[in-house]
């Protein structure tokens, strides 16, 4: 073992010298290295303090302007909100007007077509498509049509309310996203470097890929603000439409239903007057029938109070026959008894054709009496349908302007 262990190397004063030396020199470059290091370290951490504190001054100044931004497309659409939650209210309004239009109209129609069926039950000559018939029928296709516009009048207000929720749903969404991102950007603004909530995140320093270039995040709100004035400006053109409509059709309604009225007012007049008119012609047939009754009598009594007459001069002519030779004398007696036969005869056959005659016009008396009771119960019954129940019904029509 004594002989592995060798002594340590012996160094010259020289070798000695010159290493102190190396070793002084190495030293001092190090240390001027680190001094620089040191001075350059502090350069750094002033720069990138200085640049940090600058970038988060940005990010600070950026957030205000993003929040500002946010908070003026805010206002945007609470605006358009505001002014379509309005229109929506007022079309409602109008919608509700037409749809009672609608329902008032049913009335109307009803007693149009009813007024035509009652009047189906005129009988005889009455049953003529006058001008209350015309004008019946008018108002029945003026009413329908009427329905028939303001039906679709109430489509498109129920198809415009569809179109002015969903711009209502799609400003009301953009608005709670806004009203998201501003709490978001609001709570950043308030993070400080000594804020508890700060914390390392790995993988946050990326652009998410489902992210908007700021021009598609204002496109977007503009877009939606525009689609709800479009639609806004659509109902408000709606319901001045609208206006028009209920006008014109409570207008035409009226102007019709005046006109049917009116012909209707005439055409029970002039049953009226017709059935006076019958009426005082059949008091005149009764009159005269009563008087050709009596005329029937008187003559049937002087038929009979001829009968005697005759009946003696015949029993004079037959007894004279009887007289004997020479006596049956051609005499002036002989002569007027012939005559007085023959005028009894004559007078006898002139009053039985006048008592014929009489019957003839008893018959067509009677007959006329019979026609003039019909046609009075045939206006009768004209007038019952008109005055009473079509003009009794219609006196319930109110048009009103909804």
């Amino acid at each position: 073992m004594a002989k592995l262990v060798r002594p340590p190397p012996r160094f010259n004063h020289e070798e000695w010298t010159r290493s102190n030396l190396t070793k002084y020199a190495n030293a001092d470059v190090e240390r001027q290295s680190a001094e620089r290091l040191v001075e350059e370290s502090k350069r750094l951490s002033d720069e990138t303090q200085k640049r940090s504190e600058r970038s988060q001054a940005d990010v600070h100044k950026k957030l205000q302007q993003r929040l500002d931004d946010i908070r003026y497309w805010k206002k945007e659409l609470d605006d358009k909100l505001d002014r379509l939650v309005t229109e929506i209210d007022s079309l409602i309004a109008y919608k509700t007007r037409v749809e009672k239009a609608l329902q008032a109209s049913e009335e109307p129609l009803h007693i149009a077509k009813q007024c035509l069926a009652n009047r189906e039950r005129r009988t005889s000559i009455d049953l003529v498509h006058d001008d209350v018939q015309k004008e019946l029928l008018k108002e029945v296709e003026t009413l329908e049509g009427v329905q028939a516009l303001l039906q679709r009048t109430l489509d498109e207000a129920t198809e415009q309310l569809r179109l002015n929720r969903k711009a209502k749903y799609l400003i009301e969404k953009d608005l709670k996203d806004k009203f998201h991102a501003q709490d978001i950007d609001e709570y950043c603004e308030h993070l400080r470097n000594n804020s508890a909530e700060i914390h390392y995140k790995d993988g946050a320093v990326k652009i998410e890929t489902n992210s908007t270039s700021p021009e598609e995040w204002k496109d977007f709100s503009n877009a939606n603000i525009e689609n709800a004035e479009r639609e806004r400006m659509n109902s408000t053109n709606l319901r001045s439409a609208i206006d028009g409509i209920l006008q014109q059709t409570t207008n035409d309604i009226r102007k019709q239903t005046d006109a049917t009225n009116l012909a209707f007012a005439k055409r029970i007049a002039e049953t009226k007057d017709t059935k006076g008119k019958l009426e005082d012609h059949l008091n005149k047939v009764l009159a005269q029938i009563i008087e050709n009754e009596e005329n029937v009598a008187r003559l049937r009594k002087a038929i009979a109070d001829k009968q005697p007459p005759l009946m003696l001069a015949e029993t004079r002519l037959d007894t004279r026959k009887n007289r004997p030779n020479v006596e049956l004398c051609r005499d002036p007696v002989q002569y007027r008894l012939i005559e007085e036969v023959t005028e009894l005869e004559c007078s006898i056959a002139q009053l039985k054709q006048r008592l014929a005659d009489t019957l003839d016009s008893l018959k067509g008396l009677a007959r006329n009496q019979l026609s003039l009771e019909d046609d009075i119960k045939v206006k009768t019954n004209t007038l019952f349908i008109d005055d009473v129940e079509c003009m009794g019904m219609r006196k319930s029509l109110n048009i009103q302007y909804f």
